[in-house]
């Protein structure tokens, strides 16, 4: 049976903690890298991104090779998507090439759907469309866990445009296995509306002293047009700064999935502040997509 991994909505909450597990323990490893046993030796996986991507795809590289695979990263604006291949054909031809696993970014939301049951490889979303990032929400699960040693009951405030965030997606998800809180904070015009009861609007300076953690969101300015800010009014009335991370309770902590704009939606001195998680973040990103990349390709049970 092939295992793809398109949404974390498709795994119950007894599944995510073993992937979690999974990626706690490969988090271990790292530590020693030369002691990583070659679990997808002689194994090819192809990266398929037809939309940039620094962190996701660079970890999926590193995640797979130290799990002893090679990988294929494929580039559109060098491939006979040029000359008019559809994508279907294009992963038709590396499926037929023999690659294990395509992990796949691309800005519809439907198309892994479209376009799973056609093949006998399994995808991994790495971002397709702007529904969800589930990897990204696996590593963001795994850092809160690391941090609380549980994730039942956390507290968590998501600030930035988060209507049209996929990690943001994702992590309401996630919310919803986990009972985790979720606090939807920045511009009203940004904010989904929501009736689930664990995820409710609020104001930002008002919910960080209650939250156990703050993922901010990079706002894209110039896609938003209808957005009366600039980034300096926003970054004095949504952004991450000194005066904002005072209100914080001392245990909580400031997530990021990058790209991050500095002194927009957060400022220099938060990057790498002691409460900071958000290259611990990037580290765990490369943990969690080798248990991702170990459960699809192995087709382990969790």
């Amino acid at each position: 049976m092939v295992k793809h991994f398109l949404s974390l909505a498709s795994f119950t909450q007894h599944e995510l903690s073993g992937l979690i597990e999974k990626a706690q323990s490969f988090s271990h490893q790292l530590q020693k890298p030369e002691k990583i046993p070659s679990l997808l030796q002689h194994k090819i996986i192809a990266n398929v991104f037809y939309e940039p991507s620094t962190r996701t795809r660079c970890s999926f590289e590193v995640a797979a090779k130290r799990l002893g695979a090679e990988v294929i990263n494929f580039v559109p604006e060098n491939s006979s998507v040029k000359k008019g291949e559809t994508v279907y054909d294009t992963l038709k031809t590396l499926e037929s090439l023999g690659v294990e696993s395509i992990v796949f970014r691309h800005s519809d939301d439907h198309l892994l759907d479209e376009l799973k049951s056609a093949f006998h490889v399994p995808f991994i979303n790495a971002g397709a469309g702007k529904l969800e990032h589930p990897t990204q929400g696996l590593l963001d699960l795994l850092t809160l866990y690391q941090e609380f040693e549980k994730l039942q009951g956390l507290k968590v405030a998501i600030c930035g445009d988060i209507k049209h965030s996929r990690v943001a997606g994702s992590l309401m998800v996630a919310a919803k296995i986990f009972g985790i809180k979720i606090f939807l904070c920045g511009p009203e015009s940004l904010k989904p509306s929501s009736q689930d009861p664990l995820i409710e609007s609020a104001d930002f300076d008002s919910i960080l002293g209650e939250v156990d953690a703050v993922m901010m969101l990079r706002i894209q300015l110039e896609r938003h047009e209808s957005l009366e800010l600039d980034a300096k009014s926003y970054h004095h009335q949504f952004g991450m700064n000194q005066r904002r991370q005072k209100l914080m309770q001392p245990h909580a902590i400031i997530m990021h999935p990058g790209p991050f704009n500095r002194g927009i939606e957060i400022s220099d001195d938060m990057v790498e502040h002691p409460q900071s998680r958000i290259f611990k973040q990037m580290h765990n990103g490369v943990a969690a997509r080798m248990a991702i990349l170990d459960w699809a390709i192995n087709r382990k049970d969790l």
